[in-house]
């Protein structure tokens, strides 16, 4: 593992070294989950899935929902509780 010092801008922005952006294909737009814990924060490239396998896991995913009984209606109302937990700061757990 490679170490490189930045430092966080008065934006907040940290700049990643152009030699860890190329050997991981880190792009402009590029998304990033970013994790904090005490004095640690890990960035991970997150992987978006192709077009076709979008298509199979909401496939699989709607599938399941109907054989569980789960309606667009239940799916909106436990989205709408969880917008609302996190306006309160609260983990939704």
């Amino acid at each position: 593992m490679n170490v490189e010092l930045t430092k966080v801008s008065q934006k907040g922005q940290v700049v990643i070294p152009q030699n860890i952006r190329e050997r991981l294909g880190i792009k402009t737009g590029t998304r990033l989950a970013v994790f904090g814990e005490n004095d640690t924060v890990i960035l991970k490239k997150l992987q978006m899935p192709s077009p076709e396998e979008f298509e199979r896991l909401t496939r699989i995913s709607s599938e399941k929902a109907k054989r569980l009984g789960i309606t667009d209606k239940d799916i909106e109302d436990a989205i709408r509780e969880a917008r609302s937990e996190n306006a309160k700061g609260g983990s939704g757990h």
